[in-house]
Formats: C-alpha cells, sequence, structure tokens
C-alpha cells in the first residue's frame, strides 16, 4: 500500500518534528486564517473551529489523493484564552499569572481526506500545574525571546526556564500535536500506518505517557458538524 500524501498546515518546527513519527514525506503549507475568538467563545470550541478553518483554507490547493493535517493549540486560564504575547509587558504578564497554578491546553487537530472532503477533529486537553518561578527567572527567560511565538508565553520542553514539575497528561499536546490523537483521526479517515507512536513521543521528550493507551484505545466520538470533539 502506498504511503498517504500529507500537507501540514502549519510551519511550527515542533510540529514538523512531531508528525515525522509516521514516516511519510508531507509538504509544509501554512493556512493564514483569521483567529479571532468569537464572543463568548469557550477554548475547546476555538481550537477546533480553528483547526478545521486552517485545514479547509487550503483545500483549493490541495490534490485529491492528499490527507491535510491541521492544528491549533491555545492555552486557556479557565475560560480566559492566553495566545501569543504582543510584547515584553504581556509575556510579563502571562506568566506571572500562569505562576504557580495550573491551567489547560487545548489541541485541535483535524484530518481532512481531500477525496470527499471528509473531515474529522480531535480535542486534547492536558492541565498545566507551573511551578513557582521568581521575577528574575522570568526577566532572564524573556530576554531569550523565546516567549514571544508560544501561546501562553511560554515553552514546556524549554530547558533553562523548566516552567512545569510535574505532568500528568499528554505532553505532545503541549507541545502543539498530540500523535496518539491524531492517530485515531488518521484511522478514522481510513489512514492505516504502523508506527509506534507512543515510543516516539516518549523518547522525543523523556517523557514516560501515563495515557497514551488509554487514548489509542478510546472509540473517536459521533461526527458532529464535521468534526467530532473528545478529550
Amino acid at each position: 500500500m502506498q504511503p498517504p500524501k500529507l500537507i501540514l498546515a502549519s510551519s511550527s518546527p515542533r510540529r514538523r518534528q512531531l508528525i515525522a513519527a509516521f514516516g511519510w514525506e508531507f509538504r509544509v503549507l501554512p493556512a493564514d486564517i483569521d483567529e479571532t475568538p468569537l464572543p463568548a467563545e469557550l477554548p475547546p470550541d476555538y481550537v477546533a473551529r480553528l483547526a478545521l478553518a486552517k485545514g479547509r483554507a487550503l483545500l483549493p490547493q490541495a490534490a485529491e489523493d492528499e490527507i491535510i493535517v491541521s492544528a491549533d493549540t491555545s492555552v486557556a486560564d479557565g475560560t480566559e484564552i492566553l495566545g501569543k504575547p504582543l510584547n515584553l509587558t504581556d509575556a510579563w504578564r502571562m506568566l506571572r499569572q500562569l505562576c504557580g497554578r495550573t491551567h489547560q491546553v487545548y489541541t485541535a487537530v483535524a484530518v481532512l481526506r481531500c477525496s470527499d472532503q471528509l473531515a474529522v477533529v480531535d480535542v486534547c486537553t492536558t492541565d498545566v500545574p507551573m511551578r513557582v518561578f521568581s521575577g528574575p527567572e522570568i526577566a532572564a527567560y524573556i530576554s531569550s525571546r523565546d516567549p514571544f511565538d508560544k501561546a501562553g508565553a511560554y515553552a514546556i520542553q524549554h530547558q533553562g526556564f523548566h516552567p512545569v514539575e510535574t505532568l500528568a497528561g499528554c505532553y505532545a499536546n503541549v507541545v502543539g500535536l498530540p500523535l496518539c490523537h491524531l492517530a485515531r483521526l488518521l484511522r478514522r479517515a481510513a489512514v492505516d500506518f504502523q508506527s509506534d507512536l507512543p515510543a516516539y513521543c516518549q523518547a522525543q521528550f523523556d517523557y514516560a505517557c501515563p495515557v497514551s493507551e488509554t487514548i489509542l484505545a478510546r472509540r473517536l466520538g459521533s461526527d458532529r458538524l464535521g468534526s467530532s470533539l473528545e478529550n
């Protein structure tokens, strides 16, 4: 069987690194859409809407035998969506807000099968307990410039800042592409693969994942308006 032709609708190097787990060739084609939240839109609904919109925006540029993988990640403090910081002051505000508290990271992944425009979406949620970090630590991290292209103004994998002490959920979700959720979507789209995703993911991040088996064993929910939402 020929491997599928994939389009990754993202320029994120972290997502490129993770999708390489499948061992397939893919082309990168970022989608340019309006990412403004709708009034009173909840974070899971927001990321699901954007992930699906990114994929659909690329349909005119895709070949019939290609499959589009798109994603959107948001950091949320309750119902407040924390995007990428606008400037130094905004980055400082976000990090102080998250310091010593648990927040949520939501990543929606969408798979669109171009041959018949089947579209399915899955949402992964991870609780992220942040450690207590000092003002000088925040200042040093901001001076590295790392926060400015990150939702919530941090990267969980940053070795110098090390913002998270412990985690009991999907690590790849916080990085930006939950592989086990993507695997469920690909199977829903009748795409088979042999990769050992949990092993690859855990080796990449040196993280003993406690949830991969449960996620992979769980059936995807019923489609709703072309999407399926599942934690």
